[in-house]
């Protein structure tokens, strides 16, 4: 990821979440030195990911696939492509948390081998109050 694809990611960020991460949150990002990528099909950018790594742990902040390309592999791809990076980098755990409702990412975190740890009470904003995080993590080396 880099500059020229904020706008592009900033858009498809809004078609996937509720209350999206802004233009800013990604380039911030950027600023901070994390672990930004994207993801294409042809020329169109189709997927997201980024990771904060601190010293030997790494943190996936965010990670997406546009709606009609879900269910195809790419956010499996998305997710190795971090936890590798995240291991070159020097992580040997990796940790996320997700929203109980997003059950369809919560299904590939099981199946990439994370483990619940923890719960965070009301984390995430939601339409009416809001919604807990499963904390997830996965040994990486």
């Amino acid at each position: 990821m880099n500059e020229r694809d904020l706008d592009a990611v900033a858009a498809l960020e809004a078609t996937l979440q509720t209350f999206p991460w802004s233009r800013g949150n990604f380039a911030d990002s950027l600023t901070a030195g994390y672990s930004v990528w994207v993801l294409r099909l042809g020329g169109e950018l189709i997927g997201f990911s980024v990771v904060m790594r601190v010293i030997d742990e790494a943190h996936l902040l965010t990670i997406g696939i546009c709606k009609r390309y879900q269910g195809q592999g790419y956010g499996a791809r998305m997710l190795r492509h971090a936890m590798e990076c995240a291991r070159l980098g020097g992580a040997s755990k990796l940790f996320l948390e997700v929203r109980p409702s997003n059950e369809r990412a919560v299904e590939l975190y099981r199946h990439f081998g994370f483990q619940q740890i923890g719960l965070r009470k009301g984390y995430y904003p939601a339409v009416i109050g809001r919604e807990d995080a499963l904390v997830f993590d996965k040994e990486l080396a």
